[in-house]
């Protein structure tokens, strides 16, 4: 047994050597054949790409038509289930991609779905002006909605407005979406990283959210069907409250709503290029 043992090892460790002999032996340099691909290239494409301007005041989303709305078949929402909060969202996220998908067309821009998430945990620290119902993250592509505090403000809202309600507030973060796919968002976040004061900050703050609000009115028409009632009810429960420093006074929130919910081209949603009256 002693002795097949080690003539066994002996054995492998003979095949072990060989193995490194052959991987070691010198082999020929292959010989090159066929076109030389050197000559091709072309010494352009190797230089840094222009960058491409983006004029938030002046861009071609601007010029596109009003979507024209989809049939969108929005779940049953009990307010008290996570599961259904998830449902409603996901399906009104996927009808506002549907009810998009032609503008990014038409931009030739290739625009990914958002993630659509939940949480019971609020990104609030008690120090702001009120509280956040949902957001959307550029990094991430997401949108996701702060259960607790959908919770409290729809305690609020009669029980057959609230889904009409919560479609805008969709629609308000699926309008951050659309400024993130057409470069609208990071140009904004430069202006407000660069300002001189507080106040051109804020400025720069409000135009963002009150042209993510006046493509909220885009969303409302186009999922619901353009009912008047609808942007009434949703004017009287988000629109009607105090003015804020960050998203507008309650009558320019309103004016903004309206302004995408009733006109005939994403021309009326530039914000960038309003009055300073407009957004206030």
């Amino acid at each position: 047994m002693v002795g097949s043992s080690v003539a066994g090892t002996i054995a492998v460790a003979a095949l072990v050597a060989s193995i490194v002999m052959v991987s070691t032996t010198p082999q020929p340099e292959p010989q090159p054949t066929g076109t030389d691909l050197s000559a091709l290239y072309d010494e352009d494409l190797a230089a840094r790409p222009n960058t491409v301007e983006i004029d938030i005041a002046d861009h071609p989303l601007y010029d596109a038509p009003m979507p024209e709305a989809v049939d969108c078949d929005t779940p049953a929402l009990d307010i008290g289930s996570d599961e259904s909060w998830q449902d409603f969202a996901t399906t009104t996220g996927e009808c506002l991609d549907l009810l998009w998908a032609p503008v990014m067309d038409d931009l030739g821009l290739s625009s990914r779905t958002p993630e659509i998430t939940v949480t019971r945990e609020s990104p609030d620290t008690g120090e702001e002006e009120g509280y956040t119902l949902a957001y959307y993250e550029s990094d991430w592509n997401r949108i996701t909605v702060v259960l607790p505090n959908v919770r409290q403000l729809s305690a609020q809202i009669p029980v057959d407005e609230r889904e009409d309600v919560w479609i805008a507030l969709m629609g308000h973060e699926y309008g951050h979406h659309v400024q993130s796919a057409t470069g609208i968002l990071d140009v904004s976040h430069d202006m407000r990283w660069n300002a001189g004061s507080e106040d051109d900050e804020l400025d720069t703050l409000r135009r963002t959210e009150l042209q993510a609000e006046c493509m909220a009115g885009i969303g409302l028409r186009g999922v619901t069907g353009g009912d008047g009632d609808v942007l009434e009810v949703v004017n009287a429960n988000f629109n009607s409250g105090g003015d804020l420093d960050t998203h507008g006074s309650a009558s320019n929130r309103a004016f903004w709503l309206e302004q995408g919910w009733s006109e005939e081209t994403v021309s009326a949603c530039n914000t960038y290029g309003a009055a300073p009256g407009e957004v206030t």
